[in-house]
């Protein structure tokens, strides 16, 4: 067992982990944050994408003792207790979500994009989301609502 120390969405953790143990695994059994799901455990759907120093991850390939002494943000860390963060706000109402399996991915491959640019064509969000697969969209209503997004946060700051 090794001990691992990380913070996420703003706390701080110590937590034992085994050699293998993905990021992943720590987040939903160890911390139970739900929103990183286990889709294809290979990297290729980005329903386990995470921020780790604001760097867009797929945790499920991610070792969790690789993440020692960073900064983890899930979708719950976006915005403040009580708050909404303009992205969530976005993609509800522009309908960026139907089952929601693969919002909170997307969301957070949307924060990496406006992160780097704050004011993306709809071209620059086709390439910044796609790592994240939706099974259930067009894909039309989800880069609907990170434009919409990147209208809105080019006036506030998170």
């Amino acid at each position: 067992m090794h001990l691992l120390k990380l913070t996420v969405n703003g706390q701080n953790y110590e937590i034992t982990v085994q050699l293998k143990t993905t990021l992943l695994e720590v987040l939903r059994d160890k911390l139970q944050i739900t929103s990183p799901k286990a889709g294809c455990n290979q990297g290729d759907c980005g329903t386990c994408s995470v921020l780790v120093d604001s760097i867009l991850v797929k945790s499920c390939l991610t070792n969790s003792l690789s993440v020692q002494g960073k900064k983890i943000i899930t979708v719950e860390g976006l915005a403040k207790p009580g708050e909404v963060h303009p992205l969530q706000q976005a993609f509800h109402e522009n309908y960026g979500a139907q089952c929601g399996f693969c919002t909170p991915g997307m969301i957070l491959a949307a924060k990496a994009l406006l992160d780097k640019n704050p004011n993306p064509t709809r071209e620059d969000v086709k390439v910044g989301l796609s790592g994240n697969l939706c099974r259930c969209t067009g894909y039309t209503k989800i880069i609907d609502s990170v434009i919409a997004a990147s209208e809105k946060m080019v006036t506030v700051t998170d």
